[in-house]
């Protein structure tokens, strides 16, 4: 060996050396090693055998980890290194180690099998409630169910946070009597059944009597009820099933309110899985909507706590149909075929099957199914996946149904007690069932297929006889060959409301002089045709817009109501008022206070449904407020007071900026956050109000607005739209007339001996005289409102207007001439 592999193998003790010390301090320090050394000495366990290593030819000994009276040492190789514990190695100069490898314990002995227990009442019944009220929705359902086996006809739902911090139910139902209090909440109480055999004819939708029990024992429930007869209502608490405190005297009304409080509180896991409350409300509203268009003899309402508007509300009415409109909408309901199917055989079987389903026109993403089986909203996955089968065939492309189903069949047919929460039923008979229903579906749905329902139709041109008179003909008396009665002149009416002289002006559009004018003339006429389809017909779902709607209705004067509907125009008489024919009589009409009222219920039935009328350049609302208060002035360039007026805009500034997120989305009044004001709303199709008038409408918003009652809110602020909208003269007096002088750049001269204006000067200097820019201004804002009164304001008047009886006093309708009184005189000339 060579001094080179001499000096490597030297370096490679050291490096060993080195190692192996490292290794053993490690393990030194150890309190897993250190413990299981205790172990095992006191076990006694045998010495194992002593090893040895050193390196040769690359190889190492190993070196078994022990147990002795000294510290506990350990050698571990390196990777060059391979272990072999069956050689005899030779100690590598004077080092060596002694350590003793380590025997595992035997296995501990096999446990005793574990022992059975009975569980504690409280455990089983937290268990069943967890089982019974899975989340907020399902004590909801539970409860509108115990509501209508009550023979409710109002039902009123509050929650807040999707129900985990307040489910309350009222209802207006019999109540629960004082001595059933004791056990009103404990399990298997109730007054639907009392045998088994019941369940064969059970009609209620409860019958287990578990709902409210599981409630208090997940819940804070509080029950204050009256039944009919009775001075005063009681209060009780109840938890775990039982009364906390004896019921307690209170003030009440008929019926029963439920109040659900802190739910899951003790069931922290559950609670955790629930945090998502706009979700839970979502539910919510949802199965509220289900119970609301099959019960349609009752009122439902649904709304978050402390909020004004209810996001459900329904009132009762015979028909489903109106109850689908007024919970899922107008583009729901029009597109709903009815369904009907029955069978009375014995041998295969009996129900019979009513509801509604979505024809090809409708588009929704995902179904909505809505079934009821004996009166009680159930699921049948084999149903819905049956029809929703006949859909893909039918309308390939088509998207997801609506679905309402009513089945009715006997109630021991039906088996009612197969899920906890009795979502689910089994029916006798259900593929038979299933696939006459399927059967029934799938041919309506050919038969809707063949016609389809388009928003947007296009208005053809009339031919030479109008439809109304060529109606009148064919069913004229001289055509079906009866003799014809001869009216007397002097009734005799010659014009007919349904086709007024003039009805072609409407296309001879003031300053229409080119063809894009005549266009926009076009569109203007076919707009009025459409208007009775395109004005909503469902009032908004808040209270408030609806009593202000109900007043409207309850104060209609309906007299006024036949002149309206039945009447001609025949012309402006002078700035303010319009003369309108009705039969024989002549009217003398307030053109101002008709279109105030028109537009302040359009502004109600229009309520947060409004298209906009986007203002080319937004205004600033203080210097619009600013303008308001100078023009209310005698002295409009009067500069007094300028630091109160500029006080006062910057206040209504700033209360328009708090509001504006409100008339943005009732109103369509858009104020951005500069505080400009930038879009204003159409309440009348193809009519935009005097913009000379926005000031004034600004300033009355700030002045005259009761912001702090919701109800009284919305009336003024529509009252303040209908006056800004409605059809005043313009600010530029009317050039014909005696109005012509004020477009004179000099003042004339007033001959006080014959009462005429006199102008020094020939025609041709008077003409100079006029200012015709201005001149011309004015004889086009009157021109435009001629023609918006004729065909805008008394078209829309005769479909929506709805006058009030204080318009037969006021003077908005004055009878000024009637064609049997002038014949009574004339006939005497």
């Amino acid at each position: 060996m060579g001094v080179a592999s001499a000096r490597s193998i030297e370096m490679q003790q050291e490096d060993w050396t080195v190692y192996i010390a490292f290794y053993v301090n490690m393990v030194k320090n150890s309190e897993q090693v250190k413990k299981m050394c205790d172990q095992q000495r006191e076990s006694e366990y045998l010495r194992n055998r002593r090893s040895r290593t050193r390196p040769v030819g690359g190889r190492v000994g190993r070196l078994a980890l022990g147990s002795t009276s000294g510290p506990s040492r350990s050698l571990i190789s390196p990777p060059e290194a391979t272990m072999d514990c069956h050689e005899n190695i030779t100690p590598l100069n004077d080092w060596e180690m002694e350590v003793d490898t380590i025997e595992l314990p035997p296995p501990p002995l096999p446990k005793e099998p574990p022992k059975i227990r009975r569980l504690d009442e409280s455990v089983v019944n937290r268990i069943a409630a967890g089982e019974v009220i899975q989340r907020p929705v399902s004590a909801v359902k539970e409860l509108i169910e115990n509501s209508l086996d009550a023979k409710s006809t109002s039902i009123n739902v509050v929650v807040k946070d999707g129900g985990l911090k307040l489910i309350q139910v009222s209802d207006d139902g019999h109540g629960i009597r004082y001595e059933d209090l004791p056990i009103l909440c404990e399990r298997h109480t109730t007054s639907k059944l009392s045998t088994f055999e019941d369940l064969q004819s059970i009609k209620s939708m409860g019958f287990r009597g578990e709902a409210l029990a599981s409630m208090t024992y997940v819940a804070h429930v509080t029950v204050t009820t009256i039944t009919k007869g009775q001075l005063h209502g009681y209060r009780v608490s109840y938890k775990d099933g039982l009364m906390e405190h004896e019921p307690k005297a209170c003030a009440a009304v008929k019926g029963t309110q439920i109040m659900v409080e802190n739910l899951f509180y003790n069931m922290a896991a559950r609670r955790k899985t629930l945090q998502n409350s706009a979700d839970d409300y979502t539910k919510i509203v949802d199965v509220l909507s289900r119970f609301a268009i099959h019960h349609t003899h009752v009122s439902f309402s649904c709304r978050k706590h402390g909020a004004a508007r209810a996001d459900v509300h329904t009132v009762a009415s015979p028909s489903r149909l109106d109850a689908i409109k007024t919970v899922y909408g107008t583009s729901v309901a029009r597109n709903l075929v009815k369904v009907e199917v029955s069978d009375d055989d014995p041998c295969s079987s009996i129900f019979e099957m009513n509801g509604f389903i979505s024809n090809a026109s409708y588009s929704a993403k995902k179904i909505t199914m809505v079934l009821y089986i004996n009166d009680r909203l159930v699921e049948c996955n084999a149903l819905k996946r049956a029809i929703e089968v006949v859909y893909a065939a039918t309308f390939p492309k088509a998207s997801k149904p609506f679905i309402y189903m009513a089945i009715v069949l006997p109630s021991d047919h039906i088996d009612v007690n197969v899920h906890p929460t009795k979502r689910e039923v089994t029916l006798l008979n259900q593929e038979v069932i299933i696939g006459k229903i399927q059967s029934a579906v799938e041919s309506k749905l050919r038969k809707s297929n063949e016609t389809r329902t388009f928003e947007e139709q296009i208005v053809e041109p009339s031919s030479s006889c109008p439809i109304a008179t060529r109606r009148d003909i064919h069913h004229s008396p001289s055509a079906l060959g009866m003799k014809s009665q001869k009216v007397p002149v002097q009734k005799m009416v010659r014009t007919d409301s349904s086709d007024p002289s003039g009805r072609l002006h409407a296309y001879l559009h003031p300053k229409c002089h080119d063809e894009q004018d005549k266009r926009n003339s076009l569109t203007a006429v076919r707009s009025l045709v459409r208007q009775r389809r395109n004005n909503p017909t469902e009032a908004a779902d808040l209270t408030s817009i609806q009593d202000l709607i109900r007043d409207i209705d309850s104060n209609c004067h309906s007299g006024l109501m036949d002149i309206v509907r039945n009447c001609i125009y025949v012309g402006m008489a002078d700035d303010i008022y319009a003369l309108l024919q009705h039969n024989t009589h002549l009217y003398l009409t307030n053109v101002v206070n008709l279109s105030k009222e028109l537009m302040y219920q359009q502004v109600l039935r229009r309520f947060a449904r409004f298209n906009g009328i986007q203002l080319s350049d937004p205004t600033p609302l203080q210097e619009l407020i600013i303008l308001a208060l100078r023009e209310e002035e005698l002295d409009p360039d009067c500069n007094e007071n300028d630091d109160l007026k500029k006080k006062i805009a910057e206040m209504n500034r700033d209360l328009l900026t708090q509001k504006a997120e409100m008339l943005d989305e009732y109103f369509g009044i858009h104020i951005d956050k500069d505080a400009n004001l930038c879009r204003l709303p159409v309440i009348l199709d193809q009519y935009t109000p005097d913009m000379d008038r926005v000031p004034e409408f600004i300033l009355c918003l700030g002045n005259d607005v009761d912001w702090e009652e919701e109800k009284h809110c919305f009336q003024s602020v529509s009252a303040a739209l209908g006056n800004f909208y409605a059809m005043h003269p313009p600010l530029l007096p009317n050039p014909t007339g005696d109005g012509l002088h004020f477009y004179r750049k000099s003042n004339p001269v007033i001959n006080l001996n014959d009462g005429e204006n006199e102008h020094t000067g020939n025609d041709k200097e008077m003409e100079d005289d006029i200012d015709q820019e201005l001149l011309s201004e004015a004889e086009s804002a009157w021109a435009q409102r001629e023609w918006s009164i004729q065909h805008v304001l008394f078209p829309a008047m005769r479909l929506f207007l709805k006058p009030p009886t204080s318009m037969a006093t006021n003077g908005t309708f004055v009878q000024v001439a009637s064609l049997e009184k002038l014949y009574k005189i004339f006939e005497r000339c």
